[in-house]
């Protein structure tokens, strides 16, 4: 780890400059971003722009004096298996103008920013990909699921008799007010629990609740109801919104859940329970849910419960340093695998030791032993958070097996708990 990169350096593309902006570029760098995601009517958005601008974290192609490409990366906490939390370069913002496209503009900025952050000792970077086939060219690979449901609580007929409750627990709805000061606490209690879960800044809770609003984002006041156990204590937010939809006289909507933590499986119960029996609805929709959220084994009729079509990859994660990223986190058994990495970009090309002791510590160290494995970039950053396993990566094709079993014998020391899950754009 250095201060070797330049923050005021000006890098070349197709003949256009890509460089950092300042804070009184951030105007025109929002009317960029606005033009790059097509939405050229939206409002400026300058002064939420200004809250995330830090220096040299903030990036632009330029055209003359024109910004006609985007870029934004900041330190964001992601929890790991085994419940650390690491610094991850969280990428967002990213766009080029349909004018200047194929002349090099992003893959200058992504460069330039991964080398900014392996130069801060970064391990990993993360971003969410709006289309598929761009990322992976840069190392990144898909790294958590968004897995939701829809219920027809007319097959559902509730919970499943004799489920864990909370015995002098109470559910209030809560006003935006309590939500941003209840809300935090809870979140980084939760997040702590689940890998690929980052944290949540100030400026994410006000636009979360309408204290801040983003041109562009309409914001509809949200139902908000919390949890308290039988001392008082927080332990469970759900937000949700209601359709006004009927069928003649009989009444058909839809409840969409939009924010659901709790702390354990009682608060689960309780909150369900509480969702199931609102009155008018006749099915319940969850856009991102954990891959291993149990609702449907809680119903009467897990039939009730169909995956909701948005489903599908998320977080996306590069690896840049191998040995701090898989150090951090735990394995599920004791073993050794070698694994030979193939990054374009270079950060965590090499052969690689991973040994793990028997209480799941391990660390992963350079070594001239053969290799068991072999696999990009890409894989590996698929492999990292444990949203695939080497054997599917390697029936397709995307991992070669060096030793016969390898990958399975990868598969048991990979293997997690909980399988990764983010439920927040970024």
């Amino acid at each position: 780890m250095g201060n070797s990169i330049d923050h005021t350096a000006v890098d070349t593309a197709g003949g256009l400059r890509v460089r950092a902006v300042s804070e009184d570029e951030v105007p025109a760098w929002d009317r960029a971003l606005t033009l790059g995601f097509l939405r050229p009517h939206v409002d400026s958005a300058a002064e939420v722009r200004r809250r995330q601008w830090e220096p040299g974290r903030m990036l632009a192609g330029f055209d003359g004096d024109r910004q006609i490409a985007t870029f934004r990366s900041y330190d964001a906490e992601l929890t790991v298996p085994g419940g650390a939390v690491i610094t991850a370069d969280a990428i967002s913002h990213v766009t080029v103008s349909a004018t200047h496209r194929r002349r090099g503009l992003l893959s200058t900025m992504m460069r330039r920013d991964l080398a900014a952050a392996a130069d801060r000792g970064t391990a990993v970077a993360i971003l969410i990909a709006a289309e598929y086939g761009i990322y992976g060219r840069f190392g990144f690979g898909p790294a958590t699921r968004a897995a939701g449901w829809r219920v027809d609580l007319r097959r559902a007929r509730g919970l499943r008799e004799g489920l864990p409750g909370v015995p002098g627990g109470r559910i209030d709805f809560a006003t935006m007010a309590e939500v941003r000061e209840l809300g935090p606490g809870l979140h980084d209690r939760w997040r702590r629990t689940q890998p690929g879960a980052i944290d949540r800044d100030e400026l994410w809770w006000q636009r979360a609740t309408g204290e801040v609003r983003v041109p562009g984002f309409d914001f509809k006041e949200p139902f908000a109801a919390v949890h308290r156990d039988a001392d008082g204590a927080v332990t469970g937010l759900v937000l949700y919104r209601i359709d006004d939809k009927w069928d003649g006289d009989y009444p058909d909507c839809t409840l969409t859940v939009t924010e659901f933590t709790a702390l354990d499986l009682p608060t689960t119960v309780e909150l369900w329970r509480f969702l199931l029996s609102v009155d008018w609805v006749a099915r319940i929709a969850v856009g991102n849910a954990s891959p291993d959220d149990p609702l449907p084994l809680l119903l009467q009729d897990r039939r009730a419960a169909t995956p909701h079509e948005d489903g599908s990859d998320f977080t996306w994660l590069r690896v840049l340093d191998v040995e701090a990223a898989f150090g951090a986190r735990t394995y599920g058994g004791p073993g050794r695998v070698v694994l030979e990495v193939d990054d374009k970009l270079g950060f965590a090309s090499g052969r690689w030791a991973l040994d793990v002791a028997a209480d799941g510590t391990g660390r992963c160290t350079r070594t001239v032993d053969d290799a068991d494995l072999a696999l990009g970039a890409s894989a590996l950053g698929s492999l990292y958070l444990g949203a695939e396993t080497a054997p599917r990566l390697a029936a397709a094709a995307l991992l070669t097996e060096l030793r016969p079993g390898a990958a399975a014998a990868a598969d048991l020391l990979l293997r997690t708990p909980l399988r990764p899950w983010n439920p927040d754009m970024f």
